[in-house]
């Protein structure tokens, strides 16, 4: 596969309520210069703009769970959402044919996992760009969560590499913070100073490898009789993303003040921790796996 990258699009506002990539979308837009690179062209969009002027999530569906090339192609998926991925597609695809070679997607999160590198791709330009910006912000964790591209309903997997999600927290819905408006325009800044010197051949010193997690499986908040939510995340946990969860680590409290531990007999790490957007489907975390992630994983 040609590797050479000759259109990006960065998107911000995939959920509407999460303000970060809405404005360094608009600022951007008034300050090209600040996104351009000489080999390849550079595109910005903010990706759902009526979830962003009601500041809201989405208004009918999440966004960014309508990409699969399945869904795209189902003309009776008429949501809000589901249209705005078809225009998208349209716009920036198609995804079986992509316009668009690499598209880098902004992200905040109300759960406590800092600078958090998402990407679904085992290209090594793909990889390579996760460990670029690691080297550049030590303190980035990369989170690798493999899937195929047509089958992926991310907005990323539209373009050519399946692209890469830049997450950033804890922020909450609907809020600018200086701090994660900085770091989240960094990240940017050196996935865009990478492309433009792998494009022109400029050596790129990287690891071979560098140490990761992988998601595993979303975890639901107990619910009563009813399906209302019956226990909340254990206090011991929140905050704690990325930190080793043990056999018999307290993991929710019930209403009345009852803990539930984690049963399982491995050990596991969480993300999204308490994540607010995740409510409406009653997930409480995701439990992740610690992994060493290759620089050429399929060598």
């Amino acid at each position: 596969m040609d590797n050479l990258i000759k259109s990006v699009a960065i998107t911000g506002g995939t959920h509407g309520n999460e303000l970060t990539g809405v404005h360094l979308i608009k600022h951007w837009q008034s300050n090209i210069d600040k996104v351009e690179r000489p080999s390849f062209s550079t595109e910005l969009h903010i990706a759902n703009p009526k979830a962003n002027k009601a500041v809201r999530r989405y208004i009918d569906q999440d966004l960014n769970r309508q990409f699969s090339l399945e869904d795209l192609n189902n003309a009776e998926l008429t949501g809000c959402e589901q249209q705005q991925a078809k225009l998208l597609n349209t716009l920036l695809g198609p995804k079986d044919d992509p316009r668009v070679d690499f598209i880098i997607d902004l992200h905040t999160t109300t759960a406590n996992m800092g600078m958090s590198l998402i990407f679904n791709s085992s290209d090594p330009l793909v990889v390579g760009m996760a460990f670029y910006i690691k080297q550049k912000m030590p303190h980035a964790t990369l989170f690798f969560e493999p899937s195929e591209r047509l089958e992926n309903n991310f907005l990323t997997s539209v373009g050519r590499l399946s692209g890469f999600l830049i997450e950033v927290g804890p922020i909450a819905q609907g809020l600018l913070n200086y701090q994660v408006y900085a770091e989240t325009q960094e990240a940017v800044m050196h996935a865009l100073d990478y492309l433009e010197m792998k494009n022109t051949g400029q050596p790129v010193a990287l690891p071979a490898q560098m140490p990761g997690y992988q998601f595993t499986k979303k975890v639901s908040l107990p619910v009563d009789e009813n399906g209302g939510i019956s226990a909340m995340v254990h206090p011991n946990l929140q905050n704690q993303d990325y930190q080793a969860i043990h056999p018999g680590d307290p993991l929710f409290i019930t209403l009345a003040g009852e803990t539930i531990v984690y049963d399982g007999d491995s050990t596991v790490y969480g993300a999204f921790i308490n994540e607010a957007a995740y409510y409406d489907q009653k997930v409480g975390l995701s439990f992740m796996e610690e992994m060493t992630i290759d620089l050429d994983m399929n060598a």
